[in-house]
């Protein structure tokens, strides 16, 4: 089964696609998540901010961020091994690297914590 897991660095919602200024890379990688798991990957997401207890519980990422500190987030791991770190890939090539086709999709601005925003 394949399988994709996201050490995200400390965000006010689970994907970062939250506040009033929305970062459209992230919007786009949401929605390549997305696809993903429709196409059958096994994705696994954790902000630090949210669940800070697996980023020491899982001695690859925790040793990681003993050598490369925080600011290396994310850590992007594709079956088991470090694929990215300290970048987002873009929608195309993370659906690549799963042999997933790349369909270019409409971007909601409204972010995951509605007109609000949840960033202060």
């Amino acid at each position: 089964m394949k399988k994709i897991e996201i050490y995200d660095p400390p965000m006010c919602c689970s994907t970062g696609v939250c506040g009033t200024k929305v970062d459209k890379k992230l919007i786009e990688f949401a929605n390549a998540l997305r696809t993903l798991s429709l196409s059958g990957v096994i994705v696994e997401r954790f902000n630090m901010a949210q669940t800070p207890r697996v980023f020491i519980e899982n001695l690859k990422v925790k040793e990681l961020l003993i050598r490369k500190g925080q600011n290396a987030l994310p850590f992007i791991f594709v079956n088991g091994e470090l694929k990215w770190s300290g970048k987002i890939p873009s929608a195309k090539e993370l659906l690549k690297v799963f042999g997933v086709e790349h369909k270019p999709q409409t971007i909601n601005e409204g972010g995951c914590c509605g007109d609000g925003g949840c960033c202060g």
